[in-house]
């Protein structure tokens, strides 16, 4: 029996693809209340007191919490003091499983949370007036948590700190989003945890997800902010004083359900055991559940030295700045590719919402990337005319192309370091290169220079293994690249390096017929060694 394939893994036993933002989870501040002096400006223009004192701070915070408690109350909505350690999200679970109207407050959690808040220093004037300078400072302050179901997101939250500058936090789920968009227009789907196991019209499905826009965010924050006691009154609002959401973390998936949960089992077996010498990602993972419950029972036979057996849920990572990409078996259904965006600035330059769509093109590529890479690596294959051509030095447009020769080391290396992982985001420099390259030569760094790098980098670009991304000095892999990469150095990890030690001392484990054939064939050199008049060690 073949040993299955990632490619035909993901080719054969996949029965719905979805790609999809997951959590979305979002920063609402107020452009105009972020400095000292826009305070300033709002305590003694905007209120009209002729002094900004801190003390007209203490009034504008007991007011919103008496809003709150009187919202509570009218509604008969929950109040929860959330404890220190406390998970929040099995607090949500119980009380939303307890919850039935299509639309509201579930509850209402209170938890004391350090926040970047305006605090004061009294200053004396000359002539013995009295001013004082407000600074930005982390405080420890009470947030409230408005936990939510929605028509259009289903559950959510909204956090609002209870001090200047009333920083918010919006935690929203696009598969929820999808879910509900789904429901209303009649689409029949099966759900699997935040996602989906099975729909009949996956295309449709598809077309919902890639739907979700930043419209949708800020239809939610209005309709909410209009619903929900506010600590900025509506005539502060009219003055222009009104939070402004930006991207705090995103989160872009490809959910992959297979036919039968072995054959998750299959990928990720060959996924670390393609991992194993070629290092690609930054780690691979065997995650034990850290309590052990009736829920979570260790398996019947405990804990065991395998690659992955029942109990353990195998996920692979790969870093990139602030941002994580990885892969893991949802619900033993389905592989979920998962890139998490914790600094937008990682790719782009603002984190407001309207780059949304941008963001979520960003991570959807970088998982189609991995996806790429997995497949090509576990299934490559290279042409004799393509590996022919690699060896030999050419001319074009007037440039010599120096050759990447197969038998050199400092080749293998670069192949080798061409195949992490790490560069999928975006690319990577000649810095980013030179580390590993360097590694794999057994070299220090000082010994492989800047220059040596950018000579090496001109080869891979010549011969088409590597392509500049426009207007930046970061290199990605071509298609062609890839292949090269993947099969030499397999070729070399794999093939010629065990062999040319098996031939030199044929290790005991190996099976019989294959270490005495292996024998045979060194009596056999050392015959042709003698006719030529060669010593062995000469040949």
């Amino acid at each position: 029996m073949a040993t299955p394939n990632i490619e035909t893994i993901i080719r054969d036993r996949v029965t719905l693809t979805i790609d999809c933002i997951d959590r979305l989870y979002l920063n609402g501040y107020v452009p105009t209340l972020q400095t000292s002096g826009q305070l300033c400006w709002y305590l003694k223009e905007h209120l009209g007191n002729p002094i900004p004192s801190p003390a007209l701070l203490r009034p504008l915070h007991d007011r919103f919490v008496r809003d709150v408690a009187a919202f509570a109350d009218s509604g008969k909505i929950p109040v929860v003091h959330f404890e220190r350690g406390q998970r929040k999200d099995e607090v949500a679970a119980e009380h939303r499983a307890r919850f039935t109207k299509a639309e509201g407050v579930v509850f209402i959690g209170v938890a004391q949370e350090r926040a970047s808040a305006f605090k004061a220093q009294k200053q004396t004037g000359p002539q013995g007036g009295v001013h004082f300078d407000f600074s930005r400072q982390s405080v420890a302050v009470n947030h409230y948590y408005f936990y939510v179901q929605d028509r259009e997101w289903g559950p959510g939250f909204v956090k609002v700190g209870t001090y200047f500058p009333y920083p918010v936090r919006i935690c929203l789920n696009g598969h929820e989003w999808a879910k509900q968009q789904a429901r209303q227009v009649g689409l029949t789907f099966t759900s699997l945890d935040n996602g989906f196991l099975a729909c009949d019209d996956p295309a449709r499905l598809q077309a919902i997800c890639d739907g979700l826009g930043p419209a949708d965010v800020q239809r939610f924050f209005a309709r909410w902010q209009a619903h929900l006691p506010w600590p900025l009154t509506a005539v502060d609002r009219a003055a222009g004083y009104r939070h402004r959401l930006s991207i705090w973390q995103l989160e872009v998936s490809r959910t992959q359900v297979f036919d039968r949960p072995v054959q998750g089992r299959h990928f990720f077996e060959a996924v670390i055991r393609e991992n194993l010498d070629l290092g690609r990602p930054d780690r691979v993972s065997l995650l034990f559940p850290t309590r052990l419950t009736r829920r979570t029972p260790a398996p019947a036979h405990g804990y065991r030295t395998r690659v992955i057996t029942t109990g353990i849920a195998p996920s692979l990572h790969v870093a990139y700045k602030h941002t994580d990409v990885k892969q893991y078996f949802k619900e033993e259904r389905a592989l979920r590719t998962e890139t998490t965006i914790n600094d937008p600035t990682d790719f782009q330059s603002k984190k407001a919402l309207e780059t949304l769509p941008q963001l979520r093109a960003t991570g959807t590529r970088i998982n189609q990337q991995v996806l790429t890479v997995e497949r090509v690596s576990h299934a490559c294959s290279l042409s004799q005319d393509a590996l022919a051509q690699l060896q030999t030095p050419r001319q074009q447009d007037g440039h010599r192309i120096p050759a990447l020769r197969f038998g050199d080391p400092r080749v293998l290396a670069l192949l080798q370091a061409l195949c992490r992982f790490a560069h999928l985001p975006t690319g990577f420099r000649n810095r980013d290169l030179r580390p590993d390259v360097a590694a794999l030569l057994g070299r220090d760094r000082a010994t492989y220079s800047r220059g040596a790098m950018t000579y090496d980098l001109r080869r891979l670009r010549l011969h088409g293994l590597i392509e500049r991304v426009p207007r930046t000095h970061r290199y990605t892999l071509t298609s062609f690249g890839l292949h090269v990469a993947f099969f030499c150095s397999k070729l070399h990890l794999r093939i010629l390096r065990p062999a040319a030690a098996a031939l030199v001392d044929p290790p005991n484990d190996l099976p019989h017929p294959l270490r005495d054939a292996l024998r045979l064939l060194d009596q056999a050199i050392d015959q042709l060694c003698a006719a030529a008049q060669l010593h062995p060690e000469a040949a």
